[in-house]
């Protein structure tokens, strides 16, 4: 079961942010859906190569309990359900694009792996 919001005590605000968005899988469906604006979750799971379904569902959950992500459930047979990012979700993203900048010039300095995945823009990852 999803954890409810944190509320600290927080040493700075770096803590508080990085409670949030804490776990391996977290920055990276803050990328997704910021690229994407609406995903299912099997769209999800497919941006995100090597997820497994209970992390992601768990990641969702916790995120969506932060208010950083919105779920939406239609009334069909079968159920459609669909995520995007909240205000909040968008401003974290952002925020997080000079830590992504600095990896992206740590990769290409060391010569790190980078995964390809498929169905990204040029220069969003």
């Amino acid at each position: 079961m999803a954890k409810g919001p944190r509320r600290g005590p927080y040493i700075c605000g770096i803590d508080a942010a990085l409670d949030v968005v804490s776990g391996k899988w977290k920055g990276l469906i803050l990328w997704e859906l910021d690229t994407h604006r609406v995903r299912r979750f099997a769209e999800l799971r497919r941006g995100l190569p090597g997820v497994s379904e209970k992390m992601l569902t768990q990641h969702l959950r916790e995120m969506e309990a932060d208010g950083l992500v919105r779920r939406e459930v239609y009334a069909e047979v079968p159920p459609r359900v669909e995520y995007s990012l909240t205000e909040d979700g968008r401003t974290l993203h952002q925020a997080l694009g000079p830590l992504g900048v600095w990896g992206t010039e740590r990769t290409r300095r060391e010569g790190l792996e980078k995964v390809d995945v498929a169905e990204t823009s040029p220069g969003t990852a």
